[in-house]
């Protein structure tokens, strides 16, 4: 569907309470329903070392309410042949739905129940933390793991205590061993509730009975306190080039990335958001996929990814590669002379309308997919945006030429100031 096709379809109201709706009612395959609610709460202030906390919390929701055992949820999803599922962090929840229906109604009341309900039963509580821990420390050597918690360390430097701040794995295993059902109890009972809350529902329902039913289920649920989003400021953070050892490990993991000073609603994004795919987000056709997995044969897994924030004027470049840990260095080699070459030369026309054309029909497919739809339509309520915005986007996209792309690159892209992680076998490799 078009973009303007979906918002003449949707339905958006603000309910007392402070719950925001998206419905989109149409016919689906099945009668299949998708829905998306996301709570948001809490604020930098009383995150401060509660990180555990946080997480510990979510993750409790779905495994005992005051009505149902873990196993009574797991039964009732099963016979409904529904899903439910809930990732719950420091500053928000998010639950995505899935059902036919005949089934939503009992579905989303299932959900009600998780989120308001929840009792902490100490025996899931102590399987939930050994489970954690257990993947934490077989995490230990994990080049992936390793990589990634340097690179987000170096690349978004916080204070300790900071929820924003990225724990050494020896901190967050301390942390998740002192962290009592006690204290996960507390943060749902201080900060959940629906008044910051965005809910989208998408496919074959009525779209009256499920606004009233959202009234019902979640417009009464207050948040004990009140919500204030944490920024995501840019930062600066000066090149560095480290290298982490992960003995006994077949492949090794490069990462690399830049902080870029913009929002999506900067005039460079769009230009930034081709030039990506061109570099590595367009998988076999982009210019790192092309140079080290086809040309140089050494990276099954190779791409890069550009996330810019709405509310902050901070967005991220990321590349990443898995290979043997003998090629890291022709690894990192043939990364930066394709950067450079790009800064240099840009893209060719049909390069570009390649990249171009692959990118759009990516969207389209995201819209047909209705539990992404669903993701779409809640972050847009609070965005206070709509498909028009989207729309604009691609309209932009498709006008930008080679010029355009290269000088936004120019002005945001610096090879000077790419960070670069490696971790993996490096002193047992044969080169």
């Amino acid at each position: 569907a078009s973009p303007s096709n979906i918002d003449s379809r949707t339905t958006r109201a603000s309910l007392p309470g402070g719950l925001n709706l998206a419905l989109l009612p149409k016919k689906t395959r099945g009668r299949m329903v998708a829905v998306s609610l996301t709570l948001r709460f809490c604020d930098e202030k009383n995150l401060m070392n509660r990180e555990a906390d946080t997480h510990l919390a979510g993750s409790m929701l779905m495994l005992g309410t005051a009505r149902r055992t873990r196993q009574q949820i797991e039964d009732e999803l099963a016979r409904r042949k529904a899903g439910v599922w809930i990732s719950a962090g420091a500053t928000q929840a998010e639950i995505s739905v899935q059902a036919d229906r005949e089934n939503l109604v009992p579905m989303l009341q299932l959900t009600a129940e998780c989120l308001r309900e929840p009792v902490f039963p100490p025996s899931e509580f102590d399987t939930l933390k050994r489970s954690l821990l257990a993947s934490l420390e077989q995490g230990r050597g994990e080049p992936w793991r390793v990589s990634s918690r340097a690179f987000q360390r170096h690349m978004d430097p916080f204070p300790a205590g900071d929820i924003r701040y990225t724990k050494t794995l020896d901190e967050r295993i301390e942390d998740v061993r002192r962290t009592t059902v006690g204290d996960a109890r507390k943060f749902h009972e201080d900060f959940y509730g629906a008044s910051n809350a965005c809910l989208a529902v998408v496919g074959d329902f009525a779209a009256g009975e499920i606004e009233e039913l959202s009234r019902e289920l979640f417009g009464s649920w207050k948040s004990p306190h009140g919500f204030v989003r944490v920024r995501n400021p840019f930062q600066a953070v000066p090149a560095a080039n480290l290298s982490f050892e992960t003995p006994d490990k077949a492949n090794a993991v490069t990462l690399a990335g830049q902080n870029f000073h913009l929002s999506d609603g900067d005039p460079d994004y769009a230009a930034l958001v081709l030039g990506n795919a061109m570099i590595g987000g367009g998988f076999l056709n982009s210019r790192l996929a092309k140079r080290i997995r086809q040309k140089e044969g050494i990276s099954y897994d190779v791409g890069s990814s550009l996330e810019a924030r709405a509310l902050d004027r901070s967005a991220d470049w990321r590349a990443w590669a898995i290979c043997a840990p003998q090629n890291a260095t022709r690894l990192e080699n043939a990364f930066r002379e394709e950067i450079a070459r790009v800064l240099e030369d840009g893209f060719e026309d049909e390069e570009i309308d390649v990249a171009r054309s692959g990118w759009l029909q990516s969207r389209q497919l995201s819209r047909a997919q209705d539990w992404r739809l669903a993701q779409k339509l809640a972050k847009q309520l609070h965005l206070n945006r709509t498909f028009a915005w989207e729309a604009e986007l691609e309209m932009k996209i498709r006008a930008l030429g080679g010029e355009e792309i290269l000088a936004a690159l120019r002005r945001h892209l610096d090879s000077g100031r790419i960070s670069i992680v490696k971790a993996g076998d490096f002193r047992h490799s044969v080169v």
